[in-house]
């Protein structure tokens, strides 16, 4: 067994948004060395994003799934027992292995479940060394295929998490420079309504399942109230009349 308080080595890794090829060599490099690699799951019989990536580079018998409430926001207690499971199992994993990578889709200090298991395992496994290894989001993803320039100059950037309600991201719309919407699927229908209120739907663009064979990318016009996919990311381009470099 190894020594935990020299030698328990946790990495988050980002893997990307789901297109395998868009995991950094220094991710793979991370992924390869750990003695066992966590992938987060809802229940134990499903198939991830994080896990899918991750089986492109490292052989199944490494991979142990670990259930987290990713998407429990109603019922704290519940949410907090889970992330003391899962915290459990992978202090375990430390003890036993020495060395985890956390998978996590794409980066682990944006919006990433990684955050909480880190706090947890701090506790749980003393001296332990936690580590994270960055990832290309979605944003940076959809703005490649789709061709939306992301920042000009001096325009600011904000990321807005639609689970913090509509009204965030109307306020964010309302100001200047770009505006990136994550986790907008289940409320599409308001956040057109907020595009079209704050002059902001002709550029706008968004996407689900990027790199993936569902893969679909379309104008925000087209938005017509349905339901997305929860992972749906949009971008809102900041307001450019100035011609090349007039932001500078």
């Amino acid at each position: 067994m190894p020594d935990v308080m020299s030698s328990s080595r946790l990495v988050g890794v980002g893997v990307g948004p789901g297109d395998p090829e868009l995991v950094t060599v220094k991710g793979v490099n991370a992924l390869r060395a750990a003695e066992v690699v966590v992938v987060p799951v809802m229940d134990t019989g499903e198939r991830g994003r994080a896990e899918a990536t991750v089986l492109h580079y490292v052989e199944p018998e490494k991979v142990v799934r670990v259930v987290f409430a990713l998407n429990e926001r109603s019922d704290r207690a519940r949410r907090e027992a889970a992330w003391d499971a899962a915290g459990g199992r992978v202090a375990e994993l430390l003890k036993e292995r020495g060395s985890v990578a956390f998978a996590t889709i794409g980066d682990p200090n944006v919006y990433s479940t990684f955050t909480y298991l880190a706090q947890t395992i701090a506790e749980l496994v003393p001296g332990v060394v936690v580590e994270t290894v960055p990832g290309i989001t979605a944003m940076q993803d959809l703005a490649a295929r789709s061709g939306a320039v992301l920042t000009e100059g001096t325009e600011p950037l904000t990321l807005v998490p639609v689970t913090a309600g509509s009204a965030v991201l109307k306020e964010a719309l309302d100001g200047p420079g770009t505006v990136v919407a994550y986790k907008f699927g289940r409320q599409a229908a308001e956040v057109a309504e907020a595009l079209r209120e704050t002059g902001r739907i002709g550029d706008a663009v968004w996407g689900s399942a990027l790199g993936l064979p569902e893969e679909s990318i379309r104008p925000a016009a087209e938005l017509d109230g349905a339901a997305l996919p929860y992972l749906s990311t949009l971008i809102a381009p900041a307001r450019r009349d100035g011609g090349r470099g007039g932001k500078l």
